[in-house]
């Protein structure tokens, strides 16, 4: 009997999987280069990877692809660490997921691009391709073109020399007018031949500029900078994409400003290589005035940073309470090698919620632009929290030598901790127009939960008074 029902079962199990073969033989023909993969190498991938772009192969057509079928495969499935394809680290399974131009693929897409590659990567019928992009190779600002760009001098950075830091020539903006800003993006202008395989794999890759952090001012005949002229800019770092501002809190750039830096990081790519920084300024209309003021709120930690050697899992913590009501514009972690994630929280009474946790690679620095309806309006009060999850193990690609000790500096081979995010500050009369908007928008009801946004729900669950309401602070509940 047990022989009859051990045979029985095993007939069972080998026609069960021979079916589950003949199925997955089918998906797999179902899922072809042209029908399913090529869309989303057009949306997430070719604006890079195309003769002429960042990337380091092009991948427009199915010869260009085929080979490179595997290494796809492992690259998109890394989702969100350092070294994923495309370079957007945004955990899925927690916090806001909604983002301004967020390239990332769904696990259904990252899915059909393994059942593919583990398929064979058949082309499939050339007539369900889509319409090949267009590039225009004279275009390479992301955000638009500028209205205003500013050149940086040319400095060259030979192969094989130590890292540079310091203070790099200023810039006229030859602006004659104060104008407001809707976005800036800096673009590095190099003379690397990216598809020749030359460079080596360092941070940046390709590029000689690590960061740039810089301000506009006026200057005085001595070219020092005049006091109460000095503007902060988002800091430039490799890899970066654009800084989109508020549509209601546009930066101002004054007229007769110039371009200062003195803390400009540049390492050798592998070859000679001579390069520039060009800066692109989009402008609001003549007439614009902003409505909110930017923010310029400190959450970071610099002093007393420690990493241990060869450990993983080692977490950073640094916090700011929040003087003003507040809406969180990106969320821009900062670290350097070690890094591996970082996480952003809003503690408010006793509430602890995760906004955001992202992945971080070294080599390609993130900005994360919060979706108009689905960016945190955070009370005064509230209290800002970064976690920073280091791995200094060799498990760590970016990691020169996991045995040392790592503490602060500006080095790649020492630390930062920073959330360098743009944030802005509202009144008790914007704050709760915001948040009556945010409710309208999302149709929400009292039995809804919208993260970041504490007391979106409150007039829903428990009415107040508008004059209790303007009064709100650190002591509510």
């Amino acid at each position: 009997m047990r022989t009859l029902i051990g045979k029985s079962l095993a007939l069972a199990a080998f026609g069960m999987f021979g079916a589950f073969a003949s199925y997955a033989e089918a998906q797999t023909a179902e899922i072809t280069f042209h029908k399913d993969i090529e869309p989303i190498l057009q949306r997430s991938c070719q604006s890079c990877h195309r003769v002429g772009g960042a990337g380091p192969m092009p991948l427009t057509s199915y010869e260009q692809v085929a080979p490179f079928a595997g290494l796809i495969e492992y690259k998109t499935g890394l989702r969100d660490r350092a070294g994923a394809m495309p370079p957007w680290y945004v955990e899925k399974d927690i916090g806001i997921q909604e983002f301004k131009d967020d390239p990332s693929l769904s696990d259904a897409e990252i899915a059909a691009i393994s059942t593919w590659a583990r398929g064979g990567a058949p082309q499939g019928d050339p007539a369900d391709a889509p319409e090949p992009l267009f590039f225009d190779d004279s275009v390479k600002w992301t955000a638009g073109e500028p209205d205003l760009i500013v050149r940086m001098a040319d400095v060259t950075k030979l192969a094989g020399t130590p890292d540079w830091w310091g203070e790099i020539e200023s810039a006229p903006t030859g602006l004659t007018e104060d104008r407001y800003v809707k976005s800036v993006e800096i673009v590095e202008v190099n003379d690397v031949n990216n598809q020749a395989g030359t460079g080596r794999e360092t941070v940046g890759g390709r590029y000689i500029f690590h960061h740039m952090i810089w301000s506009t001012a006026q200057l005085d005949e001595n070219g020092q900078r005049l006091p109460g002229t000095v503007r902060s800019w988002p800091v430039h770092e490799v890899g970066r994409n654009a800084d989109i501002f508020d549509e209601d809190a546009g930066r101002l750039l004054e007229a007769d400003s110039w371009v200062v830096s003195n803390s400009v990081h540049l390492h050798s790519n592998g070859v000679d290589t001579t390069g520039r920084l060009e800066i692109g300024f989009r402008f609001h209309e003549r007439d614009y005035k902003p409505k909110y003021q930017n923010a310029f709120i400190s959450l970071g930690n610099g002093v007393d940073i420690s990493i241990n050697g060869n450990e993983k899992n080692q977490e950073l913590h640094a916090y700011t309470v929040l003087d003003e009501h507040t809406k969180v514009i990106t969320f821009e972690p900062h670290l350097h090698a070690p890094g591996e994630r970082m996480c952003l929280e809003a503690i408010w009474g006793y509430t602890i919620e995760t906004l955001s946790c992202v992945g971080y690679d070294h080599n390609w620095v993130r900005g994360y632009p919060y979706a108009d309806h689905a960016a945190p309006l955070l009370p005064k009060g509230t209290i800002l929290h970064i976690v920073g999850y280091m791995n200094n193990t060799e498990s760590n690609p970016n990691v020169p030598d996991p045995r040392n000790w790592q503490g602060s500096g500006n080095r790649s081979v020492t630390n930062m901790f920073i959330d360098l995010g743009i944030r802005v500050t509202m009144t008790d009369e914007q704050f709760f127009a915001a948040m009556k908007e945010r409710r309208e928008t999302l149709n929400l009801g009292p039995n809804d939960h919208v993260i970041g946004c504490p007391l979106c729900l409150a007039p829903l669950v428990a009415p107040i008074d508008d004059g209790v309401m303007a009064q709100l602070d650190v002591s509510a509940p």
